[in-house]
């Protein structure tokens, strides 16, 4: 039994995608409609600027994905995806050095976004009652009652290449991301305008594409896959690139993505100045990578990374037939790899809801932005607690300066010692790796009285020098290889040190 003959979606990037799999075993029809004109291929378009930095598809949001579309991940590896252990594929550089080698519970699938929205169209298209509609511009919204407790939206009005054109929705989903206008659509109609919550920490990133060295031509101290550098923890005198924020991010077709950014730093944008803040960051290894490597692209720039949450779920009066699905209700500063997860979360809780539906009234929306609003909120507090910290971050969310200065001391420290602890500790890593991949709130891990033992067990254990997996390796020498995995050789070698 379907809940009507036709719902629309505003928007064919991920979170459109997702939602279009989400709709389609509830109407007899789905139609997607996409400004631009479509690749076949994994390739760029206008639309999606973001694509042409690094994309992280989180636990959450690979479960989500796979739920919507089974066999996702199978084909997005057989595709040329990635499937690593952070822990042990990459070089990470926290703190005063380079971290140690092991294993963890923690795997992530590394593509490039347009390869996650090439593998997501191909399942699309493979649904019999999903029709993705190209080149079409959403220009505004049918009403009915606006503003009122019966108040729905009806349709979509849409310009394509021939004229205007209306369609009949039984059900409409905003999925046209951070500069969508259907909140302002909406308040024309005569629905109160919503409160937005903004934090805008001044989050700028430059990107570069590049080509790897084949197998046998790269370093043998090439160990890894995936480079990270994190920002100094030094408050003296030093570079503004040893605040950056850098990853040599490896996707599919033997090609990385390498990264730079920042918080309220002006960065580079050009091929030469991106060369040269390379070799300015606290390691050389960096720049001395993408020396062995060859471009591919020019750099790309982007700053539209402000948080902004659109609260459609404070409406007394929600409109009827509509829900909003991504960066049109909830974006977020993407250095927190947060966006693609959040997005395919509240797509398949819009599935569930669809399914213990009996009829599209105003209580189903209200229900489904209330269970949203949990599904969103675990993710913006992540966001808020590291953003607030910072002078440069403007918004409604800033905090005053007492607490803002509070929050700077003491955040960066606070990862440092979960990330430790993590190190040697098999349940604090467990928690922490949920945190990271939105399976768990922050709050919840800092209540678990294991994770609290955990954490003050490592904290003591380092103050005494007794850490049972060094750390602190030397960050202008090569990452070491060693493998300090519980139970290997070298954990072994250092309890017995120990």
């Amino acid at each position: 039994m379907t809940l009507g003959k036709t719902a629309v979606v505003l928007g064919g990037s991920v979170a459109g995608l997702c939602t279009a799999g989400a709709l389609a075993p509830h109407f007899e029809q789905v139609v997607v409609l996409e400004r631009d004109e479509l690749p076949a291929e994994a390739e760029h378009r206008r639309g999606v600027p973001q694509s042409k930095h690094p994309h992280f598809l989180l636990n959450s949001g690979r479960r989500a994905i796979g739920e919507l579309f089974p066999g996702f991940e199978d084909e997005l590896i057989a595709a040329g995806g990635l499937h690593l252990m952070p822990s042990m594929d990459a070089a990470y550089l926290d703190g005063e050095g380079w971290s140690a080698r092991k294993s963890s519970s923690m795997t992530m699938v590394y593509s490039s976004r347009v390869l996650i929205e090439r593998v997501l169209r191909d399942k699309v298209r493979g649904m019999a009652n999903v029709g993705i509609r190209e080149g079409v511009a959403v220009s505004g919204l049918t009403v009915r009652g606006g503003g009122t407790r019966d108040g729905a939206v009806t349709g979509v009005y849409v310009t394509t290449s021939t004229g205007d054109e209306h369609i009949d929705a039984d059900f409409v989903v905003d999925a046209m991301g951070r500069g969508s206008s259907v909140g302002a659509w909406l308040v024309a109609a005569g629905w109160p305008e919503p409160q937005v919550q903004t934090l805008d920490a001044k989050v700028t990133y430059t990107s570069r594409w590049y080509d790897l060295p084949t197998a046998d031509q790269r370093p043998v101290s090439w160990w890894w896959r995936h480079l990270v550098i994190m920002p100094t923890p030094d408050k003296g005198q030093h570079p503004a690139e040893h605040e950056f924020l850098v990853n040599f991010f490896p996707i599919e077709g033997n090609r990385v993505i390498a990264c730079m950014g920042s918080w309220g730093i002006q960065m580079p944008r050009t091929a030469d100045a991106f060369i040269e803040s390379a070799r300015r960051v606290r390691t050389p290894l960096f720049a001395a990578a993408m020396d062995k490597c060859a471009p591919t692209s020019e750099v790309h720039l982007t700053r539209s990374t402000g948080n902004k949450w659109r609260r459609y779920d404070r409406w007394s009066r929600p409109p009827q037939g509509l829900a909003f699905i991504g960066d049109s209700i909830c974006a977020f500063n993407p250095f927190y790899a947060q966006g693609i997860s959040s997005a395919s979360g509240s797509a398949l809780l819009l599935r569930e809801h669809l399914s213990r539906a009996g009829r599209l009234d105003a209580e189903f929306c209200a229900r489904f932005l209330a269970g949203q609003r949990k599904v969103l909120g675990v993710p913006w507090r992540l966001a808020m607690v590291r953003d607030q910290g910072y002078e440069c971050a403007v918004g409604t969310e800033k905090p005053p300066e007492w607490r803002r200065r509070v929050l700077a001391s003491v955040s960066s420290p606070a990862f440092s010692l979960i990330v430790g602890a993590a190190r040697e500790d098999a349940v604090v890593d467990e928690h922490f790796a949920k945190v990271f991949n939105l399976d768990e709130s922050l709050g919840e891990m800092m209540r678990n009285p294991r994770v609290i033992a955990g954490l003050m067990r490592y904290r003591i254990r380092a103050a005494l020098g007794r850490n049972r997996i060094p750390f602190a390796f030397d960050p202008q020498a090569e990452p070491p290889d060693t493998d300090y995995s519980p139970g290997g050789a070298a954990d072994t070698a250092t309890r017995t040190a120990a």
